[in-house]
């Protein structure tokens, strides 16, 4: 069954700041069911890329390279930008960094790392801070905390899902 594409979908502004509990927890996750969705797959399995697209390894190695996106942009948002950062659209970090000759622990390991740090700053907002605002360039619409954080968990579990794909057709 094939997915969506990534620059196709929307994400309607506007999540309420209700539902940043659980969408918190979403983001906070990841780096777990990343590992668990991975474990015990063999290096053949991981380094395959389908019809020349990225391998599982290769979207593991996307998800680190983001983090630093998202802390820009919680950044921004926390310190009243109007305008979020743009990401790469291209993305020549993933494309140019080789995640297939890194290690999966270390991939995995570093991705943890960034996204504790970036939960470690969602944890310490105040209530009156998921309501900042600022314009997502691409989507050309404005984006809360809270919907910065939406992103960030379909953003997870897109590339989640097409791991799974991958794994389901090569193994």
């Amino acid at each position: 069954m094939a997915g969506r594409r990534w620059f196709d979908r929307k994400f309607p502004p506007g999540q309420p700041a209700g539902a940043f509990p659980e969408i918190r927890e979403r983001v906070r996750g990841t780096p777990a069911r990343l590992e668990e969705r991975v474990h015990g797959w063999s290096s053949e399995i991981l380094a395959c890329r389908p019809q020349d697209a990225w391998s599982i390894q290769e979207h593991v190695g996307h998800l680190g390279d983001l983090e630093p996106l998202w802390a820009t942009r919680l950044g921004e948002l926390l310190a009243g930008a109007d305008v979020l950062s743009p990401a790469d659209l291209e993305n020549r970090k993933t494309h140019e960094a080789r995640h297939n000759d890194a290690s999966l622990e270390a991939l995995t390991s570093a991705f943890r790392r960034a996204r504790a740090g970036f939960v470690a700053t969602l944890d310490e907002l105040e209530p009156d801070a998921l309501g900042r605002a600022a314009r997502h360039p691409r989507l050309d619409q404005p984006m809360t905390i809270v919907d910065l954080c939406f992103f960030v968990a379909e953003h997870d579990d897109h590339h989640l899902a097409r791991m799974s794909a991958i794994a389901r057709t090569t193994g």
